[in-house]
């Protein structure tokens, strides 16, 4: 599909309906890594709604602005001191608001394709613009895309100032507002005062830095599915046992999930499954997932394998055969960790910023695709389990050691790096007409071996993967029984 369908419109600057009294917030030792990476692009694909586009837009403009009051730090600009310290200054300059038109394309010119349009990346502002820009750019743009029979609403933001939560956060707010409500549901922390907020300043090259991957490789994207009945199928088998899930729910992952779940903090446990745990917890059945210490596992005590990391192990293993290295090839996986909950004490779940580390897992091709797909699982369980407070902190130390942005990328042609999260609520963005049809991303910060989880559609447990590969890599994933097995709507 031709990349010039979309045309902008107009463009005008949103500020907040009130003007903010927070002070400026100092980049963390979580943030200053991200000056190097393009601002996060995510957005949705909703049907046309019920009035025109002309009061679309100013509903939106008022609730974007009124979201604004609660998330200070997005409508301001970032700053150097003297001292290369970099803040965040809550000025109030506002935020770049586009009105973009492609009249000609239909959601099914979106969604049918196997491998994903180029089109959408025409839906985002902010193109290839790197974090450290926001000295001298909005934080934050909104673009809203009218389609033939839809329209796309897309944010980029910058990713010195945001992780994942926090950009759901407030778009899941931004929502809210726009649906009618009046006062926001999930308030953000702007606490500054962890071990994140560091004392190191980093260097950087005049100019500014530039992001650490080419953007000009040929890549293939597509949007894998799986179902939660493929989730359930391929969690008992790398577990080797008959499903735990009762009534379609797994219930200790559900438990262990929910202690740190920031999105529905008073949801409990419907009736079943507050009965099902209930019985374990009194029969004093332990909770593997989610700690904050890793566990000392007895000779005969089996490690607990989660859905997703069985998942990343089958992604693994494909991957690695499809990219066909010899078997002493060193292979890379790295998984994006929040570490809200990790830290002793633990941030508020909705502390705003960046609060993730990227944990790598090593292991030689031979190992990936000679062991079963259990070890390649407890491999990624492992150094999952073991990022506590003492590593969060270690991670911390090492940075501050030798301060320096994050190298995003495939560097070794051996490197797969899953981000994002299918537990963030993509699909609670209803801006008045309903949810989403489909999340999709903009082109920011994508190389071959890009994965970004998304929850599935239909929720329950389901996932997308939006994988990003060379062709040839995607070509030989696309082929692979063992992995296409359990991809919705393959036969």
């Amino acid at each position: 599909m031709r990349s010039d369908l979309v045309t902008i419109v107009s463009k005008c600057t949103v500020i907040p309906e009130k003007k903010s009294d927070m002070g400026d917030l100092k980049l963390s030792a979580s943030d200053l890594p991200m000056l190097s990476c393009h601002y996060i692009q995510k957005g949705g694909l909703f049907t046309r709604p019920p009035f025109p586009v002309d009061s679309l837009l100013a509903l939106l403009k008022k609730a974007l602005s009124s979201a604004l009051v609660h998330f200070p730090p997005l409508a301001g600009r970032l700053t150097t001191d003297d001292h290369g310290y970099v803040y965040i200054t809550c000025n109030d300059a506002g935020v770049d608001f586009f009105h973009a038109n492609a009249g000609n394309v239909f959601i099914r010119d979106l969604l049918s394709p196997v491998h994903v349009p180029d089109t959408f990346k025409e839906f985002f502002a902010f193109d290839r613009t790197v974090s450290y820009d926001g000295h001298f750019r909005p934080i934050l743009a909104v673009q809203v895309t009218e389609l033939a029979d839809g329209v796309f609403i897309g944010c980029a933001v910058n990713h010195a100032v945001t992780d994942g939560t926090s950009f759901w956060n407030f778009f899941n707010t931004f929502a809210e507002f726009s649906r009618g409500l009046k006062r926001i549901s999930r308030t953000p922390c702007f606490e500054r005062n962890s071990v994140l907020i560091s004392p190191a300043v980093l260097i950087v090259p005049q100019g500014g830095p530039k992001v650490t991957f080419s953007g000009d490789e040929p890549i293939a994207e597509r949007i894998f599915s799986f179902s939660r009945e493929a989730i359930l199928k391929l969690k008992s088998k790398v577990n080797n046992q008959k499903s735990s899930w009762i009534g379609g729910i797994d219930a200790i992952e559900v438990l262990g999930k929910q202690s740190n779940d920031p999105w529905k903090p008073e949801q409990k446990p419907s009736g079943k499954v507050a009965s099902v745990l209930e019985n374990w917890l009194r029969n004093a059945v332990s909770v593997p997932v989610s700690v904050s210490k890793p566990q000392t596992d007895s000779p005969n005590q089996t490690a607990e394998i989660s859905s997703f990391q069985s998942l990343s192990a089958l992604l693994w293993r494909a991957v690695t055969r499809a990219r066909k290295f010899p078997p002493s090839k060193t292979t890379t996986f790295r998984m994006a960790v929040n570490v809200r909950h990790r830290l002793e004490p633990k941030l508020e779940p909705l502390y705003f910023g960046n609060a993730i580390q990227s944990i790598p897992t090593y292991a030689s091709a031979g190992e990936v695709l000679s062991q079963d797909l259990r070890w390649c699982a407890e491999q990624l369980n492992k150094n999952v389990k073991a990022h506590d407070d003492d590593m969060v902190r270690k991670f911390v130390g090492d940075w501050e050691s030798s301060p320096k942005c994050f190298p995003l990328g495939n560097f070794d042609g051996a490197m797969i790096t899953m981000g994002s999260s299918p537990r963030f609520p993509m699909y609670d963005n209803d801006f008045g007409w309903g949810r989403p049809m489909a999340i999709r991303s903009g082109r920011a910060n994508k190389f071959d071996g890009k994965i970004s989880a998304f929850p599935g559609r239909e929720g329950g447990g389901s996932v997308d993967l939006e994988v990003i590969l060379s062709p040839e890599t995607m070509a030989g994933l696309e082929s692979d029984s063992e992995f296409m097995q359990y991809v919705t709507g393959w036969a």
